[in-house]
């Protein structure tokens, strides 16, 4: 029993109705962040959770001691060569950022920092380096700065001979920006008031005045994303919402040119373009739920002229396309895994997959924005096998490995075991989980787990290696992923079978999951916890509502509880863009529905596991106040004594902490957390 007193958060009685539902939401308030009052509560919530894990505080330090070891405090990037140079990031011993840097492609030629991320974030909580983009001459880079963690950032450019900022900051940009062949125009992106990416900008270097406006997506469910494409030829403008696309080109080499669609939206297609030489690739999901690729000439890009070169494979999902002068990589995904399938030109000719090493693996391919190399590079690893940076010759198939990610304080893969099982859901889908743990542990059912879930956006969560699981594996805690539907993993209809009206597969999904891992003897219920992140935190908050028996422990982290208050408040950041994700509020079925699910709708007069969530302050992709109402109505409704303990960051986004150590310090808490609910030491 704690000897402290959880905050109390006031009730202001507030009700409304929609579709005929009489709504009932007494924390509203908290909704106001410029209310000191919200701030109060929060710093109060802080001050409880931290003083409830205050006899953990050796632990909490042991533990931050253990995930330091394993990092390479002088750890650099492998440096990807891009023009006359070899780009690189480093970072030094005891400082928390990069620093970007550049070597030019001779032997013992001296270093030339870009940037030093450590001096852009003093006098601030948080800083994050977006993007380091070299202009074509590569006498220029522009970078984007966020310094809240509100995902918004300030644009610059630095001329590197000089060493002066020569442009910005150039304020609100979005996500993306790209380079004219000119060396002196920059495209961009900005947000509008709901954090979208809506209007593209042309910015010229060194020129005064108001930015020239390019485009603007009116449609409140589209978003903007530009980029120069790997062959250095033409701009592309993807403009694709949850359901649909369309991509607009421009000439490189003609920066004031008119923009050209190769097709425009339709409901419910989408298509994905890449340049090689004379023609365009096209990914596209037309009559193709898996996607198929396409081939148009540039001079007529348009439909009428798309010619199939792959057929939609049933059991093969396309995920992505990257041409080089010589050779075409596609990255697919069947059984689970990605693959790496690589052809002659035409796509056709000379078609292989990579073979990787390992039965269960992940592997993500890097940029390569050299559309001449003879190399692929891409980044490989396992659930027991650290990251590796390797660069494939497309020739020979032989691998080099540029990196491999060390842990300094030891690491002996031959001590783990990992599996891929399956659990059957509630209408018979096999679902995959992939398991590590100690090789010496006895499956008696008395282990603890760990079991990690997304399952939104079609966002597949890869069995990849982490050394900061490494503290939980070597006390004996299972760590287990739950591939639920939602996610990709198993296709496009793994994902398309997660969503809108088929949302609570992916509850019914982790359920069957932990209920596997309990009956084939794993753990037990008293020692399982999970977790999940966003919208994986939705998914626990939700499961904890429907099975508050399945689980000792709940870690959500920046959960997306409030779902009800989120889709019918459209000036929030990303409402609209998502109707196609969760649903229309003004459609009475669909609005039943994400109601019947809710996690803050559906708190009950319940025991709920012991739980810790996280928010942070200047979080615009879950606002803080989700957590914390969500919070605050388990405080009222919760029948049992078990923790519940809200950590809110007072000056990072969604994202937590960006500085290395820091980011260790939450890690540290959430395992203390876990650790000692599970009472493992």
């Amino acid at each position: 029993m704690l000897s402290i007193t959880p905050p109390v958060a006031k009730t202001v009685p507030y009700t409304f109705t929609h579709l005929g539902h009489e709504l009932h939401d007494p924390y509203t308030w908290l909704q106001n962040k410029d209310d000191p009052q919200v701030i109060a509560y929060l710093e109060a919530e802080n001050r409880y959770a931290r003083e409830s894990l205050q006899a953990s505080q050796a632990l909490q330090e042991q533990l931050f001691v253990e995930l330091r070891g394993r990092i390479q405090e002088d750890e650099r990037s492998a440096p990807e060569p891009h023009g006359p140079y070899a780009y690189y990031w480093r970072m030094e011993p005891g400082k928390q950022y990069r620093i970007f840097c550049r070597k030019a492609a001779r032997e013992a030629a001296p270093e030339e920092i870009l940037l030093d991320e450590n001096e852009l974030a003093q006098g601030h909580a948080y800083c994050r380096v977006r993007t380091v983009d070299p202009s074509p001459d590569h006498n220029l880079i522009a970078y984007a700065v966020d310094v809240t963690g509100a995902l918004m950032w300030d644009l610059y450019v630095k001329d590197l001979h000089s060493g002066q900022i020569i442009s910005g900051p150039i304020s609100n940009t979005a996500w993306t920006s790209a380079w004219a062949s000119d060396n002196r125009s920059l495209f961009y992106t900005t947000f509008d008031h709901a954090h979208r990416a809506y209007k593209l900008f042309r910015h010229m270097v060194g020129q005064a005045g108001q930015d020239c406006e390019i485009y603007h997506e009116a449609d409140e469910s589209f978003a903007l994303r530009v980029q120069r494409t790997r062959s250095g030829a033409y701009l592309l403008l993807t403009i694709a919402s949850q359901s649909s696309s369309e991509v607009r080109y421009l000439p490189a080499d003609q920066p004031e040119g008119q923009w050209q669609c190769i097709e425009a939206r339709r409901p419910w297609i989408e298509y994905y373009a890449e340049h090689h030489g004379d023609r365009f690739w096209l990914r596209t999901n037309e009559a193709a739920e898996n996607f198929r690729l396409m081939e148009t000439p540039v001079s007529a890009a348009g439909r009428e002229h798309w010619r199939e070169v792959l057929p939609h494979g049933p059991d093969t999902l396309l995920e992505g396309v990257y041409a080089f002068n010589d050779f075409l990589v596609l990255s697919e995904r069947r059984g689970g895994l990605r693959q790496v399938r690589i052809s002659a030109p035409d796509a056709v000719s000379e078609a292989r997959d990579v073979a990787f090493p390992d039965a269960g693996y992940t592997v993500l391919l890097d940029d390569n924005p050299e559309a001449g190399s003879q190399v692929v590079r891409f980044h490989y690893s396992s659930l027991v096998t650290p990251e590796a940076v390797v660069d494939y010759t497309v020739k020979d198939g032989t691998w080099q490995v540029v990196k491999q990610v060390e842990i300094p304080s030891g690491y002996d893969a031959s001590q783990y075991t990992s599996e891929r099982i399956f659990a059957t859901a509630r209408d018979g889908a096999q679902v995959p989980i992939s398991l590590v743990y100690r090789k010496d542990l006895r499956r008696d059912g008395s282990q603890p787990l760990l079991l990690y879930g997304y399952g939104s956006y079609g966002i597949s969560m890869e069995a990849s290696f982490n050394p900061n699981r490494l503290s939980l594996l070597n006390r004996g805690v299972i760590y287990a992923i739950a591939h639920i539907r939602g996610g990709s993993e198993m296709g496009r209809a793994w994902y398309e079978q997660g969503r809108l009206m088929h949302k609570k597969n992916s509850f019914e999904d982790f359920i069957a999951c932990a209920e596997h891992l309990i009956a084939q003897g794993y753990t037990q219920a008293d020692q399982l916890a999970i977790m999940g992140g966003s919208a994986g935190g939705l998914l626990v908050a939700a499961v904890a509502n429907l099975r508050p028996d399945l689980c000792k422990a709940v870690i959500a982290l920046v959960p997306f509880t409030n779902v009800i208050t989120a889709i019918l408040s459209p000036d929030l950041p990303l409402t609209v863009i998502e109707y196609d994700q969760w649903g229309h509020p003004q459609n009475q079925e669909a609005f039943d529905y994400m109601l019947s699910y809710s996690p803050y709708e559906n708190v009950g007069q319940q025991a709920y596991p012991h739980i810790l969530a996280r928010a942070g302050l200047n979080d615009l992709q879950v606002p803080y106040w989700d957590p914390a109402k969500w919070v605050a109505r388990l405080r009222t409704c919760k029948t049992d004594q078990n923790r519940l303990l809200l950590l809110t960051n007072m000056g990072a986004g969604h994202g937590g902490s960006s500085g290395r150590y820091d980011a260790l310090r939450e890690t540290a808490e959430n395992y203390v957390f876990l650790l000692e609910t599970l009472q493992i030491s």
